[in-house]
């Protein structure tokens, strides 16, 4: 008994007390609140610790959208740690998760309202914000909540604007008038926007012509030194893509654009409009996300030739139409985009027509394709064909994820063939890929 005493440690000498701080703040670092405050109380070095800058410069706020005591202490806490390290805030994220009644709503723009004041009065510091999904049009936000959690919102931004190099409000759901009074919160005091990286994807509510706004155009004018815009495809007009030319040019590299079947999207972009600017942002490179926006007719008014396109998404939700096909835009309008196409995500209903050689030809063209996504009626050796074609060094994947539909409920055959091509490619595939492919019962 002793013996073992005399190798016990004192408190004061144990490895926990004498371990450097650089590796206390890494343990901190994976701690959450509760664990940290708990930590806090064991000693004066590890309350010292809880108030560490690195620990707080990246920074995740999340409310529940449900209703219990444990939730409603979500937003309690959530002011509590503002109040005491936001100060120190570089980088935060709100994320308030599918609210179900007016109540939540009130008691969310309440917080928030005590939060950015915080922020604002001793922050100086927050280089990135995001607020995603908050859906501001839906009926549990009633005018009195939604206009003051925008009031809040532009105030914030007015202070912080000088300093916010990132924004992301995607998801949002606003008017016209009230998405542009947000925007030019990050102008305030000056006629241009500090701001490199801006995500308004559904910022606007479903159906707006926003493309016709003179307001949102005078809005995106004021924003100089872009590097990346995330946005709707109607937002998109001539006069958007003439500001990014001149005030963007130097710094542009990225757009994201997506379009949704419940967006209007027949405006008439010019090519020349799209020339224009790749002549200008020379390191530009266009994304472009569709949702079930599958008719050929369609697509061509949009993805145009001048256009540097990188990456083509192409979902439907399983639209069908009988009257329709895809078969022109892989064989006609994607091969435009051969020298410059890197990323293809396809996911459609093709039970009415094969398209597995259009698909193969598609891949074979495009040398600088790194990534296939795909999910539709296909033949199971198509994979095969595929591999075949990266062994021989005729395309340069690096990603090959493939969800091949089938109409019976039982895909044990498919399986089998499936195994069989995995076996004879698996050095390949062990080698240079990113690999998953599955049999799918569509019923």
């Amino acid at each position: 008994m002793d013996e073992e005493s005399e190798r016990i440690l004192p408190q004061d000498q144990s490895c926990w007390a004498t371990l450097p701080d650089v590796c206390l703040r890494r343990v901190f670092w994976w701690l959450g609140d509760k664990d940290r405050s708990r930590a806090a109380l064991v000693c004066k070095k590890w309350n010292q610790m809880m108030y560490s800058a690195d620990l707080w410069r990246y920074r995740t706020i999340t409310f529940s959208g449900r209703l219990s005591r444990v939730h409603a202490s979500e937003f309690e806490s959530a002011l509590w740690y503002v109040k005491k390290f936001g100060r120190y805030m570089e980088h935060l994220e709100i994320k308030f998760l599918n609210p179900y009644n007016t109540l939540l709503t009130k008691k969310f723009q309440v917080t928030m309202r005590g939060l950015l004041n915080c922020l604002g009065k001793t922050n100086n510091r927050l280089k990135s914000l995001s607020i995603q999904h908050l859906e501001l049009d839906r009926l549990i936000w009633r005018n009195t909540i939604r206009n003051s959690f925008i009031k809040s919102l532009s105030i914030f931004l007015k202070k912080m604007g000088k300093h916010l190099s990132y924004l992301n409000l995607k998801g949002a759901r606003l008017t016209v008038e009230q998405g542009c009074h947000v925007l030019n919160s990050l102008s305030y005091l000056r006629n241009e926007s500090m701001a490199s990286e801006l995500n308004i994807e559904d910022y606007f509510s479903h159906h707006l012509s926003v493309y016709s706004s003179p307001q949102f155009n005078r809005t995106m004018a004021m924003f100089h030194g872009l590097m990346a815009l995330t946005l709707n495809y109607n937002c998109i007009s001539d006069e958007l893509l003439e500001n990014l030319g001149e005030n963007s040019a130097g710094t542009l590299r990225t757009m994201n654009i997506k379009c949704h079947i419940h967006d209007p999207h027949g405006q008439v972009i010019w090519g020349m409009s799209w020339a224009k600017l790749t002549r200008q942002a020379t390191s530009l490179k266009v994304n472009f996300f569709f949702e079930r926006v599958m008719k050929y007719e369609r697509l061509a008014r949009i993805l145009l030739q001048e256009i540097p396109v990188r990456s083509i998404s192409l979902r439907s939700c399983y639209f069908s139409d009988p009257d329709w096909s895809m078969r022109p835009t892989l064989t006609d309008l994607l091969p435009m985009f051969l020298n410059t196409l890197q990323k293809l995500t396809f996911e459609f209903h093709n039970n009415h027509e094969a398209l597995d050689e259009d698909l193969h030809l598609l891949i074979l063209s495009c040398r600088k394709l790194y990534y296939f996504k795909i999910w539709a009626f296909l033949d199971i050796r198509f994979v095969e064909r595929i591999l075949k074609s990266q062994e021989e060094g005729q395309c340069s994947l690096r990603t090959l994820k493939v969800r091949i539909y089938t109409n019976r409920y039982e895909t044990n055959e498919e399986d089998r063939i499936l195994r069989e091509i995995y076996r004879k490619y698996r050095k390949l595939i062990d080698a240079e890929l990113n690999y998953f492919v599955i049999a799918y019962p569509m019923l």
